[in-house]
């Protein structure tokens, strides 16, 4: 028997109802699952942040300690009685027989130094150099070139003054630093000092000897610094003899005429037997 009119939209409401229920369930399940996630996963913690791995960085190579060039003929530091050195028989010990020093001044310049430098390697001579602080200091390249080529460097004050009569401050700051700057650029403790113009007096030996160097003067001297000519200054050059100390210049002008000199007065003093030697 079917049902009646009057049956059907009751039936329907019922349906309804039902499967809004059934949602209503299914909803409130899931709301439950979200609840339930929320309160099962815990906060976040900030906690230590993981170091990063840190590479060791390499040791530092140390620098080389500058230490004094001995004098190619002893292993020994020179002394000497004489103040100031003008002939190397005064040294203690005494170079080889024949021996002669040539003793290079002013500089280093950067044009006649190199000259200077490439004429002694021609003719196989090791020379000392006197420098002054403030040369050295600018151009470093030059003081290394002239070490690395075997040659000796001296402490020839850092402004190139009359030194005596300044104040003790100032004395000790021409001799001091220059010692410092020559042992820094040069890696070579400097030995010996020459006082410009030779000015020495009680004060400059007795700083001199505070810093362990030996007062150095000369024994030949064309003063090639004034440009009296190329003939004269080869002349006095070929003046010398076994144990002499030559004096010539690299700095402080125009050098030509010293190195035309050179050119003609180390083959010939060679040729006599004579061995030029670093002090």
């Amino acid at each position: 028997m079917g049902e009646s009119e009057h049956n059907r939209p009751t039936r329907r409401r019922a349906l309804l109802l039902l499967g809004g229920a059934a949602g209503l369930a299914a909803f409130g399940a899931d709301a439950a699952r979200v609840n339930v996630s929320r309160i099962a996963a815990p906060p976040l913690v900030p906690g230590p942040r993981p170091r990063p791995v840190l590479h060791p960085s390499p040791t530092p190579t140390p620098k080389p300690v500058p230490k004094p060039r001995p004098a190619p003929w002893t292993s020994t530091p020179l002394t000497t009685t004489q103040h100031p050195v003008y002939y190397l028989n005064q040294l203690s010990p005494a170079p080889p027989p024949n021996s002669i020093a040539l003793s290079i001044d002013d500089g280093p310049h950067p044009s006649w130094t190199p000259r200077v430098l490439d004429l002694l390697a021609e003719h196989d001579v090791k020379a000392s150099f006197c420098m002054i602080g403030e040369q050295v200091a600018e151009y470093p390249k030059i003081v290394q070139r002239v070490a690395a080529a075997g040659h000796q460097i001296c402490n020839h004050t850092w402004t190139h003054p009359d030194l005596p009569g300044l104040p003790e401050k100032r004395l000790r700051r021409e001799i001091a630093h220059t010692h410092d700057k020559i042992s820094q650029v040069a890696g070579i403790v400097p030995t010996l000092f020459r006082a410009p113009g030779g000015g020495w007096s009680k004060a400059v030996y007795e700083m001199v000897a505070e810093y362990d160097m030996l007062p150095l003067d000369w024994s030949v001297d064309p003063r090639d610094w004034s440009r009296p000519g190329v003939g004269h200054i080869r002349k006095t050059l070929l003046n010398a003899k076994a144990g002499s100390i030559l004096l010539c210049h690299d700095g402080g002008g125009d050098r030509s005429q010293t190195l035309s000199a050179l050119k003609t007065v180390i083959p010939k003093l060679k040729k006599r037997g004579l061995v030029f030697t670093a002090l």
